[in-house]
């Protein structure tokens, strides 16, 4: 049996289901008629095991059309059917997000479901958002560069409050984490290398190798691994909330640089603390090798320290020093580009967050792998 009205047509399947096709919009001009079908649609037979809501004709979602959800939702309800969502875009699956849709689903099983597109159609729509995000990364990157040469020619400008409470959230919280982790790196280190240097009588030489390992490469790379998912998530979550409650849209309309109020504390304390953070990585990496070097292979403190200085070079230190600099930056920069990509409901701050800790991650690796080579031949 079918039924339709105001656009909306509903039909009962041979298996006794509910089959729902919702209009291309649904406005002021067609609620009444389809909120008058849904109600007195005689419902023969058994009542349906499943309700199915297709979108496959919808191409605008607004306030009306959650209505017209809810009021199906209640049937739904009143016959313990399974509820279904087909090919449902996206602009009502944000709208949905917006009105916060979940927090009325407390009794009903409800399955969003969408025909997945072709292989072709998908690699398309991936190739379109890579180059839209690279474009939108080119504007923010010149969008900082700029604010950058402006706070360089009036620098009273930035917040310094701002700055110092990112300072502290971004360096001195971090401490404990970066203590224990370098700590153990070192002390790993030197554990799983002793046993090989011990067959030749080396013992001494666990630490050139624990500083120079810790200095030059795993210092680095862990603290700012650590930053990516402390700092680089916190930034992305923080803009993207704001993104999402329009408080950013509020802060430019009242004449506001968003770049300088909300990007440039943040990138600039990371760049003020990373590197000594990387610093305070090396000496605990370094104590945690001395700590079995002194314990399990009869060294020295004296000994072992001074192989430490006579391996290690000020490049050596100023390399760690650099490193951090710049991996601070790149973690900043993309934990905030992500924060103001976040658009839709609530859920994409989430997204947002998990992509600024996944990009900043890789981007760090990245860079440190160029250097490594840039440096090998140049060296």
């Amino acid at each position: 049996m079918r039924s339709g009205s105001g656009d909306i047509e509903i039909t009962q399947l041979a298996d006794g289901n509910l089959k729902i096709v919702l209009p291309p919009l649904i406005d002021s001009s067609n609620i009444s008629s389809c909120l008058k079908t849904l109600r007195t649609f005689p419902y023969l037979g058994e009542h349906p095991l499943s309700i199915s809501v297709d979108f496959a004709r919808t191409t605008s979602f607004n306030d009306f059309g959650v209505i017209i959800v809810l009021e199906i939702e209640k049937k739904a309800q009143e016959y313990g059917a399974l509820l279904r969502f087909l090919n449902i875009p996206q602009n009502a699956r944000n709208y949905l997000d917006l009105v916060n849709y979940s927090q009325f689903k407390s009794n009903i099983r409800a399955v969003f479901s969408k025909t997945s597109p072709q292989f072709i159609i998908r690699v398309g729509e991936a190739s379109i958002k890579l180059l839209r995000d690279l474009r939108d990364l080119s504007i923010f990157v010149g969008e900082i560069f700029i604010c950058f040469l402006s706070l360089l020619i009036r620098p009273g400008r930035l917040r310094k409050k701002d700055l110092i409470v990112y300072m502290y959230q971004v360096g001195v919280d971090a401490v404990p984490i970066v203590g224990l982790i370098s700590f153990l790196m070192g002390l790993i280190i030197a554990f799983m290398s002793s046993f090989q240097l011990q067959q030749f009588g080396a013992n001494i030489y666990v630490a050139s190798l624990v500083s120079l390992a810790m200095v030059k490469e795993l210092s680095p790379i862990m603290t700012c691994i650590i930053i990516a998912g402390r700092s680089g998530s916190a930034f992305a979550a923080e803009i993207g909330s704001m993104k999402i409650s329009e408080e950013v849209d509020a802060l430019t309309t009242m004449g506001f640089d968003t770049i300088l109020f909300l990007v440039m504390p943040k990138m600039l304390a990371s760049l003020f603390v990373v590197p000594f953070l990387v610093l305070f990585s090396d000496i605990f990496g370094i104590v945690g090798g001395l700590t079995v070097g002194v314990g399990m292979l009869n060294l020295t403190v004296e000994g072992f320290v001074h192989q430490v200085i006579s391996t290690l070079d000020v490049f050596d230190l100023l390399l760690g020093f650099i490193k951090g600099g710049l991996f601070a930056l790149l973690i900043s920069w993309i934990g905030c580009f992500r924060g103001f990509q976040t658009s839709g409901g609530a859920s994409q701050v989430g997204e947002s967050t998990t992509s600024a800790v996944v990009s900043g991650i890789f981007l760090v690796i990245l860079t440190d792998s160029l250097l490594a080579v840039i440096l090998q031949y140049w060296g």
